[in-house]
């Protein structure tokens, strides 16, 4: 444990057969209590790879039911657990778990209750493979995306993130969609709700394993994050009643 904390590591997999066994063994197990994956229906052999490097804690969807729905089954399992700090890494090795003891430190020593790994706060982002039209958007959507939560974080669509326990005890997460989208409306709850946030500089690292959403799919992702952001300004303004989100401002 650290900190007299106790620390999980979920992982969100789909088809990360290829990548699983890298990110696994980067992971600090001197400070990290419990790994927990999700597998999303998978066509590869993900299920089998994390059974070989000893994963005791496989959720398994029969059917995929989308990037959201799999972070919403990780989440509760983790609680489940009595996880005090629950770090959300992708198994497709694009952000090192190197970084975790840093995050889960500043989490344990009260400093923030939410902690991102960010891959824009820095040079890396293009150096290390990020598409170019993927970090302009980024960079477009997430000046945006200040403007209308009214905070200031470099990057909003990283998926390296470390969470308090009471954080997810708190926002309605389950409430969110199932789809990419279901990230920043989390943000969104986080921000609306006043917890503290933490960046720290991720490397990049775009490889040909590394899961990626296409050009479409992107399209879809980006109109879904300007629908949150919208929805975010008219609820913390109170306009017309508008209610996205149930629960207190107060954390």
């Amino acid at each position: 444990m650290y900190l007299d904390k106790k620390v999980a590591v979920v992982l969100p997999a789909y088809n990360a057969g290829k990548t699983l066994e890298a990110t696994y063994k980067e992971i600090p197990f001197d400070i990290v209590d419990l790994i927990i994956l999700c597998d999303d229906a998978s066509t590869d052999d993900t299920i089998k790879v994390a059974a070989d490097l000893g994963i005791a804690h496989i959720v398994r969807h029969d059917i995929n039911r989308g990037y959201g729905a799999n972070q919403k089954s990780l989440y509760q399992y983790a609680l489940a657990q009595d996880a005090d700090i629950i770090v959300m890494l992708h198994p497709d090795y694009q952000y090192t778990p190197k970084l975790i003891l840093a995050m889960v430190s500043l989490i344990g020593q009260g400093l923030f209750e939410v902690v991102l790994g960010s891959r824009i706060l820095g040079t890396g982002a293009l150096k290390g493979g990020m598409p170019v039209y993927k970090y302009l958007a980024n960079r477009l959507l997430t000046f945006m995306q200040n403007i209308l939560n009214g905070h200031k974080l470099s990057e909003y669509h990283t998926g390296y993130r470390a969470y308090d326990q009471s954080v997810l005890q708190k926002i309605p997460f389950e409430q969110n969609s199932d789809d990419f989208v279901f990230d920043n409306e989390v943000l969104s709850q986080i921000i609306y709700a006043d917890y503290r946030i933490g960046e720290i500089t991720c490397p990049a690292r775009y490889e040909e394993a590394s899961s990626s959403i296409n050009f479409r799919r992107s399209i879809k992702y980006g109109l879904g994050v300007v629908r949150v952001s919208i929805m975010h300004w008219l609820q913390d303004r109170k306009l017309a009643g508008f209610r996205m989100y149930t629960m207190n401002k107060e954390p």
